[in-house]
């Protein structure tokens, strides 16, 4: 990733500019190290986490600008 790179919410079907990374693992799959990221725009943070964290997936919610 660059700081050029327009970075998108990963709901399905939006196109909204990401605020927000989700990181997360699958603890069955993954090394406890490992994360995967999720990029949500403000509209769609609470519904994709609320997806992650039911699963036992999430592990922490930062500023997109965090990860760049």
């Amino acid at each position: 990733m660059t700081a050029a790179e327009p970075l998108q919410c990963s709901a399905k079907g939006c196109r909204a500019d990401a605020r927000w990374a989700l990181r997360w693992n699958n603890p069955k799959i993954h090394d406890a190290d490992r994360r995967k990221i999720w990029l949500a725009c403000d509209d769609h943070k609470e519904h994709l986490s609320t997806f992650l964290a039911r699963r036992g997936f999430l592990r922490d919610t930062v500023p997109v600008d965090d990860i760049r």
